[in-house]
């Protein structure tokens, strides 16, 4: 609904004057042309106008939806914008997948801002589905729809001063754009040496002792709290010693969890704990659009008309969003369109049998009964090494669920080749299994079960979808596809949510504690993170960057 002239009047919060005062915002052709302060007379009640949110670090593909539909359900929230990484999509498609989400991303009045992906694949102990070079990095960077370098998830290159990696970065540089971060655990000289090679921010934190350090060598540190990996509570008193240099991300957000909240939800919570409102809305709306450049407003006279308006500054309950003067959402109810669009993918795997999921004895590295078995944590995407018992049956482990120990497996799905196969802990699965083609950061086909029967099922209903997520017992199938390279739908992302809400619940029903069990496998086979994970090539050790013999 555009207006070439209209007023907005409410409690303005002035993050410049640090101020909450009557104003009336004039807009006229989607900028702001005048802020006129007013009496309190003819207020209405519980209006608070605030710059609109931006999720300063976010993979579009984590929502399994496009971009336009991710734009439909996050601005119900207050999110005028994203900082926003295609690095899934081109671990897939390439060139290819960074354009799709480009496009698909213009068709809707919402503010993606993308970054050139610095790290396809990820890891060389991996099978990818492309891969960027540092001329294809440096043909992004030229483009004006891409505002920094993605996540340097290389930081071992960094270090060591890999050729390749060095070469991204300094395209990044001459381009005048930023480089984003991604050293979980780095500290000391090496997170200086990191830093000081160029690389401004990091959402990989998960202790204060880390984010204080980085802070210190001048790093701006994202407090991260998505589907998965949750370090809010860890992170957030940084806010009252940091507030120019934080700001708040959620890095991976499934549809139902986009469809209950996005930032307003980590204002609500730093309010709570009684953190200041106008460091709280620098994090969640200001200091993302000062650091990447970006062309969204921030309430001042001649800005883009990007603003909310909240019922309050306690739960952030949003009335209404503008975007470029243009009212794109009221009172939970989205005026986005739908757009349509033809997917794009790469998928080449043939369905598997229960026979091909074996773990021989003599196949599985073990001392004395003992096998490798990976912790996965609760809102964590590190992992701990386990050494524990292994169970045998006819030569071969098999899962262990009295003890909670079951066999996991990723399959290559972009050609043939040998099955990966280890054991995890804490999915808590008593019957059934679950598979994905959701899996970080090369996305090949990741599934989880207590049994070879089961686990064919879940992998073969993904393969029949070229995509998608899955869960199987003794009494049902769900599968829920993602054709848009084996990580999105295109569907209405309500519709996707409430299909996504269905798969989540069965997966819970099999036993698991996990709040996302989806989410915490994707990130099963991410080999940047430590300690103990599995890729497509076998069991790899996060600490010596090296397979487990």
């Amino acid at each position: 609904m555009q207006k070439s002239s209209f007023t907005v009047t409410g409690k303005l919060v002035d993050v410049w004057k640090k101020a909450i005062y009557p104003a009336e915002i004039k807009v006229e052709n989607g900028r702001i042309s005048s802020i006129i302060p007013i009496g309190e007379e003819g207020l209405t009640v519980g209006t608070f106008i605030l710059p609109g949110f931006v999720d300063s670090h976010v993979h579009i593909e984590s929502s399994m939806l496009i971009p336009s539909e991710f734009a439909r359900l996050a601005v119900v929230h207050g999110s005028v914008g994203t900082v926003s990484d295609p690095h899934e999509i081109a671990n897939v498609c390439g060139m290819e997948g960074v354009a799709f989400m480009i496009d698909n991303g213009k068709q809707v009045p919402f503010k993606f801002n993308f970054g050139a992906p610095s790290c396809v694949p990820a890891t060389i102990f991996e099978t990818a589905g492309a891969a960027l070079n540092s001329d294809d990095v440096k043909t992004l960077l030229a483009k004006d729809e891409i505002k920094y370098l993605s996540e340097m998830m290389n930081f071992p290159g960094v270090l060591y001063k890999d050729p390749e990696v060095m070469k991204k970065i300094a395209a990044a540089h001459a381009a005048g754009k930023p480089v984003d971060g991604h050293a979980p655990g780095l500290k000391g000289e090496q997170a200086k040496e990191y830093i000081e090679a160029g690389i401004s921010t990091d959402h990989e934190c998960f202790t204060k002792e880390e984010a204080v350090d980085k802070l210190t060598h001048g790093m701006q540190i994202l407090i991260r709290e998505g589907s998965a990996a949750k370090n809010f509570e860890a992170l957030i008193e940084l806010l009252e010693d940091h507030p120019n240099m934080i700001m708040f991300c959620s890095d991976d957000k499934h549809p139902d969890s986009l469809v209950d909240g996005h930032l307003n939800q980590l204002c609500a919570r730093a309010i709570a704990k009684g953190h200041d409102i106008f460091h709280v809305i620098r994090a969640a709306c200001v200091n993302p659009v000062l650091h990447y450049k970006l062309d969204i407003g921030l309430l001042r006279v001649g800005d883009p008309a990007d603003f909310i308006v909240a019922e309050d500054l306690v739960h952030f309950k949003i009335k209404q969003t503008y975007i470029d003067g243009e009212l794109v959402a009221e009172n939970g109810q989205s005026f986005i369109r739908s757009v349509p669009s033809t997917p794009i993918n790469q998928f080449d795997c043939l369905p598997v049998t229960a026979a091909q999921l074996e773990i021989s004895k003599a196949a599985y590295p073990s001392t004395q009964g003992n096998i490798p078995v990976m912790e996965a944590l609760d809102g964590q995407l590190i992992t701990n090494r386990l050494e524990l018992p292994g169970k045998e049956s006819n030569g071969t482990w098999v899962s262990d669920t009295e003890n909670d120990i079951l066999k996991m497996v990723v399959i290559n799905r972009y050609h043939s080749a040998p099955i990966a196969k280890c054991f995890i802990r804490n999915f808590g699965f008593t019957e059934g299994a679950i598979a994905s083609s959701v899996a970080h950061d090369s996305h090949n086909i990741v599934a989880v079960g207590v049994d070879d029967e089961s686990l064919a099922k879940a992998i073969n209903l993904v393969i029949a979808e070229r995509g998608g997520v899955s869960c199987v017992n003794s009494r049902q199938e769900k599968v829920l596809g993602l054709p848009v390279a084996g990580l999105m739908s295109a569907n209405n992302g309500y519709q996707v949510a409430a299909a996504y809400t269905e798969i989540d619940a069965m997966a819970k029903s099999l036993g698991s504690s996990l709040g996302a069990p989806f989410m915490t496998l994707s990130f099963m086979a991410l080999l940047v993170i430590p300690h103990l994970k599995l890729s497509d090539k076998g069991l790899f050790d996060g600490d010596t960057f090296s397979f487990v013999e």
